[in-house]
């Protein structure tokens, strides 16, 4: 499955492959476990450009030529899924290790690709289908499910998904919560930042049309017994769609390439990385744009999210952008776990920094729990945390600072240069306090990650990592 020579990877720069992703997240949803698991866990919400572009990150390890790269994301991946289990709202139990879980997820992402090709007018070949099935197969043994939970057979497969759609999947609360919410008010992703207007006119348009092409896209059995609303014309939009966005790989190459486009949403405009300059002409533009809207249209007043220059924010506004990461209203320990997640990612730490990371952030949790839960509910609301905020910043944060200083300093110099500042911020080492020497020393680094932690002051590195969208 590695490489330029697995079938998987001809379709990774397809543009279509974005719906196909998409639609393999919904049905993903609809499957009772793992719709449980993403709504208790999950940052889909809050974050979905960051975690869009986690997703093609792992992907494109686990498909990539590299062996150790692949083992290593393989052995992350584990690690993160044996974190995440629980109970759903009718007190069924739930767990990310489960094989049957796993096979699923594995085969929505098969099927999804077969369906875009054969939505696009293209449809596959029984040889090339047959590859690429092997590739997915592969996938799911690479994370150690040697028992084979997907069939031996691809006629065996789609008789094995169409029992899935039509005996386990559920209209799940977050299914509907990704068709009718997330589309609705999706975040604008960092490229976008700062321009809220620009954004709103867009995502008014764009929104509805993804969410009824993505419905109109999903197997015709689920669309019905999950009562998903059939709008007119929508199988035709849908078709319509598919066959515009595959046009797009006619373009010379080099053009399309999923990484350029992943690496572009998630580019910041303080990066030193040169394509800067130009998304900062970009911005400038489409802020002239937005001032022109504003004109002639009658959207609503959206607040600027850069404070208009002003650094200083509410404890309210801190708990939403920075602290409740799953986007429920609340603050508890998935919360944490997610930045403890997003830390380890983007450091792609080893086992044993990994778990440093995370029980740093259960003590923290434990200690918030603590000091703020006035209510004993196990959790942490808006309240609750605007009440008690000097509370936050105790002894289990400072260790959570020091845990991550380590982690980032992985030439143990300790000092974090430049390049280890990128792997963590993903911009360039540009801050408004450096040391004279050009680099960061461990006091600093714990100065400025307390004083982020605090939540008064915005942070031109730490607002990018852990609460932009």
């Amino acid at each position: 499955m590695s490489g330029t020579g697995s079938q998987f990877h001809e379709f990774f720069n397809d543009p279509r492959w974005a719906l196909a992703m998409v639609r393999a997240t919904v049905l993903e949803a609809a499957h009772p476990q793992i719709g449980a698991a993403l709504l208790d866990n999950s940052t889909f919400v809050a974050h979905p450009w960051r975690r869009l572009r986690n997703t093609f990150v792992s992907m494109q390890r686990m498909f990539g030529a590299d062996e150790h790269a692949r083992q290593r994301e393989a052995a992350r991946l584990n690690r993160l899924h044996a974190r995440l289990n629980g109970t759903d709202a009718r007190n069924r139990p739930y767990d990310a290790m489960n094989p049957k879980v796993r096979a699923w997820v594995v085969a929505t992402l098969f099927e999804s690709a077969v369906t875009l090709c054969r939505l696009g007018g293209q449809p596959l070949e029984q040889g090339t289908m047959d590859r690429l099935y092997a590739d997915f197969q592969a996938l799911l043994a690479a994370m150690g499910d040697q028992a084979g939970h997907l069939p031996p057979t691809l006629q065996e497969f789609w008789q094995y998904f169409d029992h899935m759609v039509e005996e386990e999947l559920e209209n799940t609360e977050a299914l509907r919560i990704i068709l009718y919410k997330l589309f609705d008010h999706l975040p604008a992703p960092p490229l976008l930042d700062g321009m809220p207007t620009v954004w709103a006119a867009g995502r008014a348009l764009a929104g509805p049309v993804v969410g009824a092409i993505t419905v109109a896209s999903l197997p015709e059995s689920f669309r019905r017994r999950a009562g998903l609303p059939e709008i007119p014309g929508a199988q035709t939009l849908m078709q319509s769609a598919y066959l515009a966005v595959g046009l797009a790989r006619f373009l010379p190459d080099g053009w399309i390439k999923a990484e350029n486009i992943a690496g572009l949403l998630s580019l910041s405009p303080d990066s030193d990385d040169p394509r800067a300059r130009s998304i900062t002409a970009v911005r400038d533009g489409m802020k002239r744009a937005g001032a022109l809207i504003r004109l002639i249209t009658p959207l609503p007043a959206q607040p600027d999210p850069a404070g208009a220059g002003e650094p200083e924010r509410s404890a309210e506004e801190f708990f939403d952008a920075v602290l409740d990461q799953t986007g429920d209203g609340f603050l508890d320990w998935p919360d944490l776990a997610a930045m403890a997640r997003e830390l380890s990612g983007r450091l792609d730490l080893d086992e044993p920094e990994e778990t440093k990371l995370y029980d740093a952030y259960a003590a923290w949790w434990r200690e918030l729990q603590a000091a703020l839960d006035t209510d004993g509910d196990g959790r942490v609301s808006r309240a609750e945390y605007a009440g008690g905020v000097p509370s936050l910043a105790g002894p289990a944060l400072i260790r959570v600072a020091e845990v991550l200083f380590d982690a980032t300093d992985r030439d143990g110099s300790q000092t974090i240069d430049g390049d280890e500042y990128r792997a963590l911020f993903r911009t360039g080492f540009r801050r408004d306090v450096a040391d004279t020497e050009g680099t960061y020393s461990r006091s600093a680094f714990v100065k400025d990650f307390l004083s982020f932690m605090a939540g008064r002051r915005r942070s031109s590195a730490f607002d990018p990592l852990l609460s932009e969208a």
